[in-house]
């Protein structure tokens, strides 16, 4: 291909290219001016489409703003009436206060008139009284002090003598209904607490199989019995009794130990020192054991409940102490019941009650031990045991070891007196009892400036009334210590003794 045909190749294809650009711009000029008339129209539309809006958007506001207008020209003119009505109540008020203010004022000025009379009255009254007076200062022929004091005092006179008949009267009718109720509750609590008792002896015997067994328990030249003796510390005692032996010793448990332990003995028949002092070590488990089971039932038959374990375990050796036949373990019992009863029908404590009637004498399990009575013992055992210091009060104080501050106490002495004191509670020979009275009212009477004496509770108290002009204070005391003295060396008795001095002056007046 030559020059020519090349470059007529070349600008036709130039033309060519620039036709077609010329073309392609030539449309899109078109375009754009059918697109800027279309935007045109539209615009133009959406304007008298506004224009529209905004007339009816005024037409609306200008409705709502009448309607605005008409509401707050209505609600004004409410206010209006309501602000008129209003006023007119307040005038009426103020009104209605104008008229009171005047009634008020009339009456202030009534009242202060009828003051005027009243106190023209008072000085016509007192210068009437001023007149009355002296003319009976002139009549009696004494001054008014004189005349004031003579009265009050006649006055105070025939108060005292009415105050002091008031008073005793009370007195009388207060005991009266007092003993009334004390007898009511007493049969109540005996009626409820009925129970049988069996006069109880302590057991020192314990049978044989057979009069041989009697050398087998000496032993060769007595080693046995003494092997018993000295592990029990109870004297055995083999006499003529045909099958039987006989334990002797001042602490019924030791004894019960023993009884035991040459029970086993006797029913396994080997019987030499160390098989004693293994059956005696058994039977002091055993009866251990035992103490506490008693102490925990007594408790909960007596329903006092939260006893130290140490309290339970004395409280069981009670079953092994009798009270002139009676089992003091029942004694406890039984008492704790009629305590619970009388608490409860005078509304104290019967926790404290019942407590203090079930260890009342727990003291007596421990008296050989220590020195003194055993009401005091007991007492002292609670408190550093339990913590009771109420419950303590009340064993102390139910021989009157310690003044009865409490109505627990006082139930506590009641209750103890009534189940030791019941028929067929306890038994003692006749003529004993008798003879022991006697002897303590002989003692107590025999005594100078002795007026009467008594032996009351059983002979657990000696009552002496002395003559006062003979017997002062100071002598009453000496008096009381000097017999109690004589009382310790010559008689023989149970428990304790309280010696009981009264000296009273009495003032004696005839009406006539």
């Amino acid at each position: 291909m030559d020059l020519a045909t090349t470059l007529a190749i070349l600008f036709g294809c130039i033309f060519v290219g620039g036709f077609c650009g010329f073309g392609v711009y030539l449309y899109k000029q078109s375009k754009a001016t059918i697109g800027l008339t279309l935007e045109k129209e539209t615009v133009t539309r959406l304007l008298e489409e506004a224009r529209t809006q905004q007339k009816e958007i005024i037409l609306q506001a200008k409705d709502e703003a009448l309607k605005f207008r008409e509401e707050a020209e209505n609600e004004i003119k409410e206010r209006r009436a309501e602000l008129n009505r209003f006023e007119h109540r307040l005038q009426q008020k103020e009104e209605n206060l104008e008229r009171k203010a005047d009634r008020q004022e009339n009456r202030e000025k009534s009242l202060h008139l009828q003051e005027r009379e009243i106190e023209k009255i008072k000085l016509q009254a007192e210068e009437a009284r001023h007149r009355q007076l002296a003319e009976l200062e002139r009549v009696a022929g004494m001054s008014v002090e004189q005349a004031r004091d003579l009265l009050i005092s006649r006055i105070e006179e025939e108060a005292r003598y009415y105050a002091s008949s008031r008073v005793r009267r009370i007195e009388e009718e207060a005991l009266e209904k007092a003993e009334e109720k004390a007898r009511k509750i007493v049969s109540v609590a005996i009626s409820r607490v009925a129970s049988d008792y069996v006069s109880e002896a302590t057991i020192s015997t314990v049978p044989l199989p057979s009069d041989e067994m009697k050398g087998r328990i000496i032993g060769r030249e007595g080693r046995n019995i003494r092997a018993f003796e000295q592990a029990t510390g109870v004297d055995l005692i083999v006499d003529d009794t045909p099958e039987a032996v006989t334990l002797s010793c001042f602490d019924p448990v030791r004894r019960e130990i023993a009884r035991r332990a040459l029970h086993r003995l006797v029913l396994d028949g080997r019987i030499h020192q160390a098989r004693i002092e293994e059956v005696v070590q058994k039977a002091k488990l055993e009866v251990e054991q035992q103490l506490r089971e008693d102490g925990e039932k007594a408790a909960l038959d007596a329903g006092v409940q939260g006893l130290h374990p140490d309290i339970l375990k004395l409280l069981g050796r009670l079953r092994y102490r009798t009270s002139y036949g009676q089992n003091q373990l029942s004694h406890s019992i039984e008492a704790s019941n009629l305590a619970g009863v009388i608490a409860a029908e005078l509304g104290a404590n019967v926790y404290v009650a019942k407590a203090g009637a079930l260890l009342h004498d727990i003291g007596k399990v421990m008296d050989q031990e220590i020195e003194g009575p055993h009401a005091i013992i007991g007492a002292e055992l609670i408190r550093r045991l339990m913590k009771a210091p109420e419950i303590a009060h009340a064993v102390a104080a139910h021989h009157s070891e310690e003044d009865p501050t409490s109505v627990e106490a006082w139930i506590v002495m009641a209750s103890d007196a009534m189940s030791g004191g019941r028929p067929g509670a306890r038994r003692e020979q006749v003529e004993t009892y008798i003879r022991r009275l006697e002897a303590l009212e002989e003692m107590g009477g025999s005594m100078e400036g002795v007026e009467r004496c008594f032996a009351i509770q059983a002979g657990r108290e000696i009552r002496i009334m002395v003559r006062p002009e003979i017997v002062d204070d100071v002598t009453a005391m000496r008096m009381a210590r000097d017999l109690s003295k004589r009382i310790e060396e010559n008689l023989q008795y149970p428990g304790q003794i309280k010696v009981t001095i009264i000296r009273e002056t009495r003032a004696v007046e005839y009406a006539k």
